[in-house]
């Protein structure tokens, strides 16, 4: 969602008691971020965001902030967010609660509440996601789904999710049974929608940027870009976008560091498993490749290239190298825009190209072997790091979308179902998602 917002005008409604439960999946940490800001003047505001500390925070004058404990730092997980506020209560501690995940968040700061005190939150005012009011500023860089709000009532976070029976995992409630009052709303339960599901007819606009629908939801994780590996794996100039699945370098880097990405999730030593990958606006010679990357433990990959297969398809020789050694040469390149499809088979040891769905390349064998201890991961290598070595990537794990675009038309499953792809898997070859890895 950076730099997209949703937005609608909304009468006072119960400033007492009211729930306000969403599903969220960060994109990037260290900056303040706006999940929801109601504002209507500069003295009369509230708003719940993730601080610059990774904190979750909440703000309204004049009764104070509350801030959160633990940091939320990770962008691969969904974390359930239910912020339940019922001044009425007889207790402080009890007027203002955060829950994650199902659990009691513990507080760092408490802002103190009179019993029965108005919060501005649900005031007459411009409700909006995503984004602050003042200034259109502290985007949220990541996704959302299935956005509660009950006008009147203060509900439990069991009533939007609920522990699995078979692993104890937090999970979400589709369609909880609640009560959602005047101002109340639930949105975003079907993909991108801002049409209100509550049946109060609430709904929103979206009225910055693009609001993209994408596979990855609370339900199933689809696997996106490691934006976490650190700056001696990635460099300074490198920017992530489009929830992770998009990494550029638009100037080249002249830090030393050949900028490597892998995905969230590892494949173990077996399966099948595919994924496409759109390069674009790359310089030629600069040697970026597309590939896997094995570890047994480390996952830094920027300078182990003999844990690596790559198609290296921006040099001026194209070729492949499979952990440290020359596999094979003078291959068609790839140009930019192309779709490159890598589908790993782990059960047989074997990797096979693909550009525009049709194989590129010989198949390569000697993948791996039986219980070999590794773990893999899909893998881009932006090699940057001399200055004007420029270039980007898009991946689609199965989300269903090159960076913004989504993919419309004839599009194609797994063969369990999963994902959305531009072309069509191999037979028995699985979306890297939560779902494929848990069968």
């Amino acid at each position: 969602m950076a730099n997209t917002y949703l937005q609608r005008s909304i009468s006072n409604g119960n400033r007492r008691t009211w729930t306000w439960s969403a599903w969220v999946k960060r994109g990037a940490i260290g900056a303040t971020q706006i999940l929801a800001d109601n504002y209507t003047d500069s003295n009369n505001y509230a708003h719940l965001y993730f601080s610059s500390g990774n904190t979750l925070n909440f703000y309204s004058p004049p009764a104070g902030s509350w801030s959160w404990h633990p940091v939320y730092r990770d962008t691969n997980a969904w974390y359930h967010i239910v912020l339940r506020c019922d001044t009425t209560q007889g207790s402080n501690g009890d007027r203002l609660r955060l829950y994650v995940n199902g659990e009691l968040a513990p507080a760092n700061a408490v802002a103190g509440i009179n019993q029965n005190q108005e919060l501005n939150f649900n005031a007459s005012s411009q409700l909006r996601f995503g984004a602050r009011q003042v200034g259109s500023s502290d985007y949220f860089n990541g996704y959302m789904s299935h956005a509660h709000f009950t006008d009147g009532y203060s509900y439990a976070p069991t009533e939007f999710g609920q522990n699995d029976t078979i692993t104890g995992q937090w999970s979400i409630k589709t369609s909880p049974n609640v009560s959602y009052g005047t101002n109340g709303y639930f949105i975003l339960k079907d993909g991108n929608s801002v049409t209100d599901q509550s049946g109060e007819g609430n709904n929103f606009t979206v009225s910055g940027g693009t609001l993209s629908k994408t596979e990855d939801n609370p339900s199933n994780v689809f696997a996106t870009i490691n934006n976490l590996l650190g700056s001696d794996q990635i460099g300074s100039t490198v920017s992530f976008s489009n929830g992770n699945t998009v990494a550029e370098d638009p100037n080249g880097s002249a830090s030393g560091v050949n900028p490597s990405f892998i995905s969230t999730l590892g494949m173990p030593s077996e399966g099948k498993w595919y994924c496409e990958v759109q390069p674009s606006s790359f310089s030629t010679g600069s040697g970026h490749s597309i590939g896997i990357f094995r570890s047994k433990g480390d996952i830094r990959p920027s300078s182990l290239y003999s844990d690596k297969v790559r198609y290296i398809f921006a040099d001026t020789a194209y070729y492949i190298v499979k952990y440290g050694s020359n596999d094979q040469t003078g291959l068609s390149s790839v140009s930019s825009g192309e779709t490159v499809g890598i589908a790993l088979d782990l059960d047989n040891g074997t990797l096979q190209y693909y550009v525009n769905g049709s194989a590129r390349a010989n198949q390569l064998t000697g993948i791996n072997s039986a219980n070999d201890g590794y773990e893999y991961f899909f893998l881009m290598d932006l090699e940057s790091s001399s200055s004007g070595r420029y270039g980007k990537c898009s991946f689609n794990f199965g989300n269903g979308a090159f960076g913004s675009t989504q993919l419309t038309g004839t599009t194609y499953q797994d063969s369990n179902g999963q994902g959305i792809f531009k072309y069509q898997p191999p037979t028995n070859f699985l979306a890297l998602c939560t779902k494929n890895l848990n069968v």
